[in-house]
């Protein structure tokens, strides 16, 4: 078990000269921590502030801020600001005596400013807005030299995705794109993609399960099955390009609270989309977000019609990674498989967004080593989820409540009948996946059907326990009666 000071941070505000501590766990969303900065001043949630320390300097919101125990942070209330400057013209308008054009000038500020409010006010969906902004000096990640036996590690799928650092990760993604020709091949510059991968990182958030390293875990698999499958000589370049900037972009900026929530809270992001795949959505907007920068933009080299088709396909990926959607895409794909045609652009894309399901809900495929921690990775996020839900007086799933949930009966439906059926289905296509990816899905099967069979046999001896001590308890009574 870490520290208590690893996992909550402690955080002083000076609010009108009185200082207000705040605590927050290293878990929460920027989002979330610029509520409870909120909730310190007084002033509703959705406000805009920034922080400011002793220097006047701006400090970063969010889980990775440093402890301040010596010098309270300073709220600027950026709303608060704005609107007084608001005010001010409008009373000049109103009350002075001005030449025409001087209230035209007058009324074109007040226009600004009110468009710079609502902008302020919308902002916060992308929790902080600097973080798409790339970073215009050369990227700074040491170029780790990957030895041969990493190299070669990369591209299976037992693959140990705990043993990196993010500039590590950074690196092997890096190495990948270099790896399968898309950095030459479509003449793309390595300050670019360095700079397009940091941007990428800042822009995932610190949840238990999604986070960065997922981001790495996803397309590190995406990788192995290009590897493993020989895509690049069934698919055409670009189709690999959509696959792995799909992989890296698919959860960007996603908040640790998924659709079902996002739609019963009525979210922002909820609302935004009409309570249709709100996530993905959000994913594939914040994608196009960082692309937008010329920095960023490792399709430059791309005609305005080949980037089309590059978003199109993109986006369709990352649409096709909300479970919602499984069952739809799954039986499509199962209609195509017997006389899949690799000429025919249907069939082609059905299986590139099977794949990209694949490889985002991938981990049982690793080895058991591997993979168990991102089960307690992810019954961590749903047990937050399901506390907050529960706050909030809104529906809870039963497979995301602790009080309900254990972790072999959490895997044991979803292994049988998700994840083995998909995996057999794109078997029909590549057999060579059976024995490094279905058979180990089989496996972690059968070990979560006997832990659970542990577990039932544990709660039937506790039962009978229980029955006894009531036994003799009743019977200890009735003597004295």
């Amino acid at each position: 078990m870490g520290s208590a000071s690893s996992v909550y941070r402690v955080i002083y505000l000076d609010v009108d000269g009185r200082i207000q501590k705040v605590v927050f766990s290293r878990f929460c969303s920027p989002y979330d921590i610029k509520e409870l900065f909120c909730t310190a001043l007084g002033i509703p949630r959705n406000t805009t502030l920034s922080l400011l320390d002793s220097t006047g300097a701006m400090v970063s919101i969010d889980p990775t801020m440093p402890h301040n125990t010596e010098r309270a942070f300073k709220i600027n209330e950026l709303e608060t600001e704005v609107t007084n400057r608001l005010v001010m013209l409008e009373k000049r308008v109103e009350l002075e005596g001005m030449k025409v054009e001087e209230i035209e000038k007058c009324h074109s500020d007040i226009k600004k400013l009110r468009e710079e409010m609502a902008s302020m006010n919308n902002s916060h969906f992308l929790d902080d807005k600097k973080k798409l902004t790339p970073r215009r000096d050369v990227p700074s990640y040491p170029k780790y030299h990957l030895s041969q036996e990493t190299v070669e590690a990369l591209r299976h799928p037992t693959f140990d995705v705990w043993q990196w650092e993010p500039n590590e990760m950074l690196s092997c993604l890096e190495h990948m794109y270099n790896d399968l020709d898309l950095v030459k091949g479509f003449n793309m510059n390595p300050i670019t993609l360095k700079r397009w991968l940091l941007c990428i990182h800042d822009n995932y958030q610190v949840n238990p399960f999604h986070n960065f390293r997922h981001c790495f875990c996803v397309t590190q698999m995406m990788y192995s099955m290009i590897c493993l499958c020989s895509l690049q000589e069934i698919f055409t370049q670009v189709d690999i390009l959509i696959l792995m900037t799909a992989a890296v972009c698919h959860d960007l900026q996603h908040p640790g609270y998924n659709n079902t929530y996002q739609i019963n809270a009525r979210t922002e992001l909820a609302v935004r989309y009409n309570d249709i795949s709100p996530l993905e959505n959000h994913h594939c907007a914040v994608a196009f977000q960082i692309f937008s920068q010329p920095d960023c933009n490792i399709f430059s080299t791309f005609d305005p019609e080949a980037f089309k088709q590059i978003r199109q396909g993109i986006n369709t990926l990352i649409l096709a990674t909300d479970m919602a959607r499984h069952g739809e895409i799954l039986d499509s794909f199962k209609h195509k498989v017997d006389s899949f045609d690799f000429s025919d652009e249907e069939h082609v894309t059905c299986l590139k967004m099977v794949l990209i399901k694949c490889c985002d809900i991938s981990n049982e495929v690793r080895p058991m080593e591997v993979a168990e921690p991102w089960v307690d990775c992810l019954l961590e996020e749903y047990f937050m989820q399901s506390d907050r839900e529960k706050a909030e007086s809104l529906p809870v799933a039963p497979f995301m409540d602790r009080e309900k949930v254990t972790k072999p009966t959490a895997q044991i439906g979803f292994i049988k009948f998700v994840l083995i059926p998909m995996f057999e289905t794109v078997m029909k296509l590549f057999p060579q996946i059976e024995e490094v990816m279905i058979q180990p899905l089989r496996e972690s099967r059968d070990r979560y059907e006997e832990l659970k069979q542990i577990d039932d046999a544990m709660n039937e001896v506790r039962h009978i326990c229980l029955c006894l001590i009531v036994f003799f308890e009743d019977t200890s009574a009735s003597c004295y009666v």
